[in-house]
Protein backbone atom coordinates (compact mmCIF):
# COMPACT_ATOMS: atom_id res chain seq x y z
CA UNK A 1 0.00 0.00 0.00
CA UNK A 2 2.00 3.05 -0.95
CA UNK A 3 0.98 5.74 1.47
CA UNK A 4 1.78 9.62 1.19
CA UNK A 5 4.49 11.47 3.41
CA UNK A 6 1.23 13.42 4.95
CA UNK A 7 -0.09 9.90 6.31
CA UNK A 8 3.23 8.43 6.67
CA UNK A 9 4.04 11.11 9.15
CA UNK A 10 0.25 11.17 10.57
CA UNK A 11 1.30 6.98 11.20
CA UNK A 12 4.56 7.53 12.64
CA UNK A 13 2.68 9.62 15.64
CA UNK A 14 -0.66 7.73 15.69
CA UNK A 15 0.86 4.20 15.11
CA UNK A 16 -2.02 1.63 13.70
CA UNK A 17 -4.81 3.93 15.54
CA UNK A 18 -7.98 5.13 13.82
CA UNK A 19 -7.75 7.83 11.08
CA UNK A 20 -10.60 9.39 9.62
CA UNK A 21 -9.53 9.75 5.52
CA UNK A 22 -11.49 12.15 3.32
CA UNK A 23 -11.17 9.87 -0.16
CA UNK A 24 -12.00 9.20 -3.87
CA UNK A 25 -13.70 6.50 -5.64
CA UNK A 26 -14.07 6.17 -9.31
CA UNK A 27 -16.69 4.79 -11.56
CA UNK A 28 -15.28 4.38 -14.85
CA UNK A 29 -16.82 2.27 -17.78
CA UNK A 30 -15.51 1.18 -20.95
CA UNK A 31 -17.03 1.58 -24.32
CA UNK A 32 -19.45 -1.35 -23.59
CA UNK A 33 -20.64 -0.17 -20.36
CA UNK A 34 -18.46 -2.22 -18.23
CA UNK A 35 -17.57 -0.51 -14.75
CA UNK A 36 -13.71 -0.70 -14.00
CA UNK A 37 -12.44 -2.73 -10.70
CA UNK A 38 -9.39 -3.43 -9.37
CA UNK A 39 -7.60 -6.29 -7.45
CA UNK A 40 -5.05 -5.88 -4.76
CA UNK A 41 -1.90 -8.22 -4.50
CA UNK A 42 -2.47 -10.48 -2.05
CA UNK A 43 -6.51 -9.67 -1.82
CA UNK A 44 -9.49 -11.15 -2.89
CA UNK A 45 -12.05 -8.75 -2.65
CA UNK A 46 -12.08 -6.03 -5.13
CA UNK A 47 -12.59 -2.44 -5.51
CA UNK A 48 -12.65 0.49 -7.89
CA UNK A 49 -9.79 2.46 -8.13
CA UNK A 50 -9.93 4.86 -5.25
CA UNK A 51 -7.73 6.70 -2.59
CA UNK A 52 -6.97 9.37 0.10
CA UNK A 53 -7.34 13.14 -0.59
CA UNK A 54 -4.01 14.80 0.30
CA UNK A 55 -3.62 18.82 1.84
CA UNK A 56 -4.61 21.57 -0.76
CA UNK A 57 -5.72 18.65 -2.77
CA UNK A 58 -9.46 18.94 -4.65
CA UNK A 59 -11.84 15.77 -4.67
CA UNK A 60 -11.88 16.09 -8.58
CA UNK A 61 -7.95 16.18 -8.85
CA UNK A 62 -7.56 13.41 -6.05
CA UNK A 63 -9.50 11.18 -8.25
CA UNK A 64 -7.91 11.83 -11.32
CA UNK A 65 -4.66 11.21 -9.43
CA UNK A 66 -5.69 8.02 -8.01
CA UNK A 67 -6.65 6.27 -11.10
CA UNK A 68 -3.74 7.45 -12.68
CA UNK A 69 -1.65 6.38 -10.51
CA UNK A 70 -3.69 2.77 -10.42
CA UNK A 71 -4.55 2.28 -13.58
CA UNK A 72 -2.55 4.70 -16.00
CA UNK A 73 -5.88 6.31 -17.40
CA UNK A 74 -6.31 9.49 -18.00
CA UNK A 75 -10.30 10.07 -16.54
CA UNK A 76 -12.57 13.14 -16.34
CA UNK A 77 -14.38 13.32 -13.63
CA UNK A 78 -17.82 13.73 -14.69
CA UNK A 79 -20.15 13.95 -11.96
CA UNK A 80 -20.63 13.04 -8.31
CA UNK A 81 -22.85 9.84 -8.27
CA UNK A 82 -22.49 9.73 -4.02
CA UNK A 83 -20.67 10.50 -0.78
CA UNK A 84 -20.52 7.91 1.76
CA UNK A 85 -19.16 7.64 5.57
CA UNK A 86 -19.75 6.07 8.66
CA UNK A 87 -18.96 2.60 10.55
CA UNK A 88 -19.77 0.68 7.50
CA UNK A 89 -16.70 2.46 5.50
CA UNK A 90 -14.08 1.25 8.27
CA UNK A 91 -10.86 -0.72 6.82
CA UNK A 92 -7.92 -2.43 8.14
CA UNK A 93 -5.33 -2.89 6.51
CA UNK A 94 -2.61 -5.88 6.29
CA UNK A 95 -0.27 -3.90 8.07
CA UNK A 96 -3.32 -2.92 10.81
CA UNK A 97 -3.57 0.76 10.12
CA UNK A 98 -7.26 1.10 10.66
CA UNK A 99 -8.84 4.38 8.32
CA UNK A 100 -12.46 5.04 8.12
CA UNK A 101 -13.14 6.50 5.12
CA UNK A 102 -15.36 9.41 4.23
CA UNK A 103 -15.84 8.80 0.12
CA UNK A 104 -16.59 10.99 -3.25
CA UNK A 105 -17.64 8.73 -5.32
CA UNK A 106 -17.43 10.34 -9.16
CA UNK A 107 -18.46 8.67 -12.78
CA UNK A 108 -15.81 9.29 -14.49
CA UNK A 109 -15.15 8.78 -18.54
CA UNK A 110 -12.07 7.73 -19.74
CA UNK A 111 -9.71 10.77 -22.00
CA UNK A 112 -7.25 8.10 -22.80
CA UNK A 113 -5.35 4.78 -21.91
CA UNK A 114 -4.91 1.57 -21.35
CA UNK A 115 -5.54 0.02 -17.73
CA UNK A 116 -2.66 -1.59 -16.73
CA UNK A 117 -0.54 -1.41 -12.95
CA UNK A 118 1.04 1.82 -12.85
CA UNK A 119 2.09 1.61 -8.46
CA UNK A 120 2.59 -2.11 -8.34
CA UNK A 121 -0.34 -2.00 -6.03
CA UNK A 122 -3.00 -3.75 -8.44
CA UNK A 123 -2.42 -7.21 -9.00
CA UNK A 124 -5.66 -7.29 -11.23
CA UNK A 125 -7.61 -4.34 -13.51
CA UNK A 126 -11.17 -6.15 -15.06
CA UNK A 127 -13.96 -4.57 -16.44
CA UNK A 128 -17.18 -6.20 -15.23
CA UNK A 129 -20.81 -5.46 -16.39
CA UNK A 130 -23.22 -3.94 -13.87
CA UNK A 131 -24.96 -7.85 -13.84
CA UNK A 132 -21.64 -9.68 -13.07
CA UNK A 133 -20.42 -7.30 -10.59
CA UNK A 134 -17.15 -8.69 -8.27
CA UNK A 135 -17.18 -8.96 -4.54
CA UNK A 136 -15.96 -5.55 -3.05
CA UNK A 137 -14.53 -4.56 0.12
CA UNK A 138 -16.16 -1.30 0.66
CA UNK A 139 -19.89 -1.61 0.86
CA UNK A 140 -20.97 1.09 -1.58
CA UNK A 141 -25.02 0.60 -2.45
CA UNK A 142 -25.96 -1.19 -5.73
CA UNK A 143 -27.01 2.44 -7.22
CA UNK A 144 -23.35 3.71 -7.63
CA UNK A 145 -23.15 1.11 -10.46
CA UNK A 146 -26.27 1.31 -12.23
CA UNK A 147 -26.29 3.20 -15.26
CA UNK A 148 -28.58 6.30 -16.10
CA UNK A 149 -29.70 5.73 -11.74
CA UNK A 150 -29.54 9.70 -11.47
CA UNK A 151 -27.57 10.93 -8.65
CA UNK A 152 -27.73 8.29 -5.58
CA UNK A 153 -28.40 10.10 -2.40
CA UNK A 154 -25.86 11.43 -0.56
CA UNK A 155 -25.87 9.16 2.97
CA UNK A 156 -23.44 9.78 6.14
CA UNK A 157 -24.43 6.79 8.19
Amino acid sequence: MPISEYYRGLRSKVGTELLLVPSVAAVIRNEAGKILFIRKGGESLWGMPAGAVEPGETPSRAVRREVFEETGLMITPERIIGVFGGAKYAYEYSNGDRVEYSITVFECSIVKGTPRSMDGECEELRFFSEEELPKIAIPYPPEVFRRGSGTVKTIFE
